[in-house]
């Protein structure tokens, strides 16, 4: 019998991620909270991976193999989460506009049989182009970013702001999809095997 997957995460983005290749899965989200604090960028969306998997595992009956995530956004070494309100959506894309900050997701894994569990994470440097304020003001209007750390997206109307980025595109939508599907080796998971035709979208 395959072990089930539970995805640790309400993010629409990961859920679309995920469901597209075609795996079954279901999921179950945490509310435990997130200090977003570490050593490092790779140390805080670690640990904010690791209370969410650990918190959902404690609320599993049975076997499962539990994938929680987390990202942020790095710029200067300051965390840009998600904004309190849409003037700070605006501050941030200021802040952001015409340089290059670090998109980092950290990710934790386990299952819950066997006892093993893993983790790891992902850098992609993202680069905007120069954007005027009323650049600034259409995209908030549009994209209404409020659950998006660092107040954007990469795609749909990310298309227009971001000028290139080096590493995971899929990081920046929240879901090393590389990353993760070699730590779930680690876990005897193998997504190639559960990919399902019928299910899978692809363009």
């Amino acid at each position: 019998m395959t072990t089930p997957l539970i995805l640790a995460s309400g993010s629409p983005r990961r859920r679309s991620l995920l469901a597209n290749l075609g795996v079954e899965f279901t999921v179950q989200t945490s509310d435990a909270h997130e200090p977003n604090t570490g050593d490092s960028p790779a140390d805080i969306v670690v640990g904010n991976a690791v209370i969410k998997r650990d918190d959902v595992a404690a609320h599993v009956e049975g076997e499962a193999v539990i994938i929680a995530a987390d990202t942020l956004v790095f710029y200067e070494e300051h965390v840009l989460p998600k904004p309190a309100d849409l003037d700070d959506a605006r501050r941030m894309l200021r802040l952001l506009s015409g340089n290059t900050h670090q998109v980092v997701t950290g990710l934790a894994a386990c299952h819950t049989g066997t006892g093993k569990h893993v983790t790891g994470y992902e850098t992609t440097d993202v680069t905007f182009k120069a954007l005027s304020d009323g650049e600034i003001e259409r995209f908030v209007e549009i994209v209404e970013p409020l659950d998006r750390a660092g107040s954007y997206t990469v795609d749909g109307p990310g298309s227009l702001i971001v000028a290139g980025y080096r590493g995971c595109y899929q990081n920046v939508l929240g879901f090393p999809m590389v990353r993760l599907e070699a730590m779930l080796q680690e876990l005897d998971v193998d997504l190639f095997e559960r990919m399902d035709k019928a299910r899978a979208v692809f363009l």
